[in-house]
């Protein structure tokens, strides 16, 4: 067997290796090279052909890539080896079709890849449901018992972090509470939300009619899709069905400024988010796992 070889590679290159679609970003359909950059297409290449290959993804203001997209192989070490290579570890996100569990075709796909990216040093974080809504699902039902506020100041959307931050269900977020504390895991998800190229004007902090705060919601643009950015409540006001609201008022928002496909996700385990979504009409399009 000759050595094997790590090194970026042409568009032409990438796709020379055949991907079924089982998993990963190609449920969505054949690999675009004009989504990423020339220099984070890797691939590992053994006897002149592909036998692991790896995409890097980013914003376009971005220096470092930002997620690990695509990643499949023939060649178990190859792939593994390709990882430990990369200079680069950014989360390692993947498309999962709903029923993987149940198709074991999938579910092979699904646990090589896990496999493979574990031994290279990463760690399964959560599981995520991904929704799609698009105006045939229709509109949902605004209730009408909160006062937003846009325009919020910085002081008071870091307050409102921090606050949300407690006893949440969200994984990414309570990883980054537990491991540094409410500024850190706050500052994490305002940043988040300001690398996406939306205006801050669409965010949105909601109160009570007497004003207490109850927590806020975020409709923003993603660079491929509106998205639900973010919906919180503070723990104080948690218990009566304030996430609905606030979910429901970000479709409006975005479905107002003529969006007619909205992204939203939460992670598997948070079921009261997880009947929201379904309340307010957003069917499951994919699982997501996500691996740091």
């Amino acid at each position: 067997m000759t050595d094997l070889v790590i090194r970026p590679a042409s568009a032409d290159e990438f796709s020379s290796l055949p991907d079924p679609g089982l998993v990963g970003f190609a449920l969505r359909g054949p690999f675009d090279p004009s989504d990423y950059r020339p220099e984070w297409l890797w691939v590992a290449v053994r006897d002149g052909t592909v036998v692991a290959r790896a995409a890097w993804w980013a914003g376009p203001d971005n220096d470092e890539p930002q997620a690990l997209d695509w990643f499949d192989f023939t060649d178990h070490d190859a792939a593994v080896r390709l990882l430990k290579a990369a200079p680069w570890r950014p989360e390692f996100q993947f498309l999962l079709p709903v029923d993987w569990r149940e198709r074991p075709d999938a579910l092979a796909a699904a646990n090589a890849r896990i496999e493979a990216a574990t031994a290279a040093g990463y760690t399964p974080l959560v599981e995520r449901y991904r929704y799609t809504w698009t105006a045939e699902c229709g509109l949902p039902e605004r209730p009408d018992r909160l006062v937003y506020r846009t325009g919020p100041s910085d002081d008071e959307v870091l307050d409102a972090f921090r606050r949300v931050h407690v006893g949440t269900l969200d994984a990414h977020a309570r990883r980054t509470f537990e491991e540094s504390g409410p500024d850190a895991a706050a500052r994490e998800s305002i940043d988040y939300l300001e690398w996406m190229p939306s205006p801050r004007e669409w965010w949105r902090l909601a109160y009570t009619p007497s004003g207490d705060l109850v927590g806020l919601t975020m409709p923003c643009h993603h660079y491929s899709s509106a998205v639900i950015g973010y919906i919180g409540v503070v723990p104080e006001q948690r218990g009566h069905g304030y996430a609905y609201d606030l979910l429901a008022e970000a479709t409006h928002v975005l479905a107002e400024l003529g969006h007619e496909r909205i992204v939203g996700a939460t992670d598997v385990s948070n079921v009261p988010m997880a009947r929201n979504f379904a309340r307010a009409g957003y069917p499951v399009s994919y699982r997501r796992l996500d691996l740091t």
